[in-house]
């Protein structure tokens, strides 16, 4: 497993939420609801120079929405399902908007179930304070997923 390190100035989401309170596979149904409605937030979403869209992300927060990390061993919070907007986008009725703190990050290919805890393992070896909620994030251009994991707030 690789680890590489970013910055990452602050960015909007728009998406489906939803929180682990919502049962099991509340993480499949928000993004089956997203995908199942995308039309209504693709001209929201933020593009590279080419048009491309720049990024799909499972934004993750604390209940207190401040973006610190899931509660209870990493086992309880909120997620989003979304895509990456313009700042001054604004939700469609039933959907989401969360603007994330800019943050220093470590990040990783996902590479199966053991990419989170593998990466947790790093930081905590490395003496490496998670600063913040962990992010999934899905490359639009390769499909390619990625775990970023927040380890100093900017």
């Amino acid at each position: 497993m690789e680890i590489k390190k970013c910055i990452k100035e602050s960015f909007s989401v728009i998406g489906k939420e939803g929180s682990t309170e919502d049962g099991k596979g509340f993480i499949q149904k928000l993004w089956d609801d997203a995908n199942a409605h995308f039309g209504e937030i693709a001209s929201l979403a933020k593009k590279d120079e080419k048009g491309n869209i720049l990024g799909i992300w499972g934004a993750m927060s604390d209940f207190s929405r401040s973006f610190n990390p899931w509660e209870d061993n990493f086992t309880k919070g909120l997620y989003l399902a979304g895509l990456e907007v313009t700042d001054d986008a604004q939700p469609p009725q039933g959907w989401v908007k969360w603007t994330i703190p800019s943050y220093e990050y470590v990040y990783s290919k996902s590479e199966g179930p053991n990419t989170f805890t593998d990466v947790i393992k790093y930081l905590n070896e490395n003496n490496i304070r998670l600063a913040g909620a962990v992010h999934d994030f899905s490359c639009p251009e390769d499909g390619q997923g990625y775990m970023f994991f927040p380890i100093r707030r900017l």
